[in-house]
């Protein structure tokens, strides 16, 4: 096998290789989860007039403390009749556009309303509870830049500046495949030397919010020919993900089968645990990941390197795993030669995340790791992590 890539390194040649898709128009109320390309910006003021931020009376400030009458009453959503005269107030809901003249609000609560006339028992100051026009943000501001995933925040912050579609990528169309004839799903019956196949879904589930569209391909079997055809099949997407037959085995097709397909591989082997033989490679625009069939193995891979080549196909301007900060609960020795990622349970204290190791690590218990919610990532070195150290991890989930 040759030299192992370190993470860094392999996720660097992966990330040169993710080049961004195509741009298109979606509209505001399809854009949840998508990569915004383009500046968006604010259509108008917002808010678009002087508003009150609160149940009250419009007044100018320097006519308090005093009784005033009032000569109008402004409702939420609709316009003042005119301006303010002097010497007088105005009754003001909420939202309620603060007519020309008035420079504050008093709120309802610490004044006396009689009907017609207004007790201000204290000064006001001028600007108070006003909303200035644009104070939000300006028309012709950037609400949103390019490279960021829109979440409801944004969807809400676009849609009240008055933007009603955005320039997002395309979604990357990705293709997951798992390979072996041992592999049956789960509800059938099992023979001798079968297991239930888990891979494909679980895959699936870490790219679920990555903002691509997911196609499970049906397991292919461990001869040629079902490989070429899944296989081929597959590399009609953007990202084509497999598990499994990537080793050195006599049944380890993938690799040899993309090879003849016209896949070049940038790299097979990184110096990481669990996933060592993990393989990368492309086809014109698809990018081709081999991941190794043992689950922990395929988790590790998918969230490590899949996922953010997701994102950097779309433009993200952060698409690296985001890694958390905590402490680990117990003792981790690590290995000297590869980076390794440690499932554990996230307890939260009042100084932190504690990350507390589960039982069973090895990369074929995909069962035992249900219990956990992070990978703790252990840095290659000598000697351990003791207990109470400071550490990085990924949330799963």
């Amino acid at each position: 096998m040759p030299e192992l890539l370190t993470v860094e390194q392999a996720l660097e040649r992966v990330l040169e290789h993710a080049r961004p898709l195509a741009i298109e128009d979606v509209r505001l109320e399809d854009a949840l989860g998508r990569v915004i390309r383009q500046p968006a910006r604010a259509v108008v003021d917002l808010p678009p007039f002087p508003s009150s931020a609160m149940d009250g009376f419009a007044v100018r400030a320097a006519e308090t403390p005093g009784e005033l009458p009032i000569v109008f009453r402004v409702a939420a959503g609709g316009a003042p009749p005119g301006p303010l005269p002097a010497r007088a107030s105005a009754g003001i809901a909420t939202g309620g556009t603060v007519p020309d003249g008035a420079d504050a609000v008093v709120p309802v609560e610490v004044v006396e309303d009689h009907g017609d006339r207004l007790t201000v028992p204290d000064a006001a100051r001028a600007g108070q509870h006003v909303r200035p026009r644009g104070g939000d943000v300006a028309a012709g501001e950037v609400v949103v830049e390019p490279g960021v995933m829109l979440g409801p925040v944004q969807i809400g912050g676009l849609a009240a500046a008055g933007v009603a579609s955005v320039a997002c990528s395309k979604r990357p169309r990705v293709a997951v495949l798992a390979t072996g004839s041992e592999l049956r799903s789960p509800g059938e019956e099992l023979a001798p030397g079968q297991i239930y196949e888990s891979n494909r879904h679980m895959i699936a589930a870490v790219l679920a919010d990555s903002g691509a569209e997911i196609d499970v391909l049906p397991v292919a079997a461990d001869d040629p020919e079902s490989h070429r055809a899944a296989l081929e099949r597959g590399l009609e997407s953007d990202v084509l993900v497999t598990s499994g037959g990537v080793s050195m085995g006599p049944h380890d097709l993938v690799r040899r089968v993309a090879a003849e397909l016209g896949v070049e591989e940038i790299f097979w082997g990184v110096a990481i645990k669990p996933g060592k033989p993990l393989a990368f490679g492309v086809r014109g625009d698809t990018l081709v990941f081999g991941l190794p069939g043992n689950p922990v193995s395929s988790l590790v891979g998918a969230l490590i390197f899949v996922r953010p080549a997701l994102l950097a196909r779309q433009g993200h301007s952060h698409p690296r795993p985001s890694f958390l900060s905590g402490r680990i609960s117990d003792s981790v020795r690590r290995n000297p030669h590869r980076d390794e990622f440690v499932r554990a349970r996230r307890l939260d204290s009042t100084d932190g995340a504690r990350l507390e190791p589960v039982s069973g690590q090895e990369s074929h218990m995909i069962v035992r790791a249900a219990s956990a919610d992070a990978l703790v990532h252990v840095p290659r070195g000598a000697g351990e992590i003791p207990a109470g150290a400071d550490v990085r991890f990924v949330p799963l989930g």
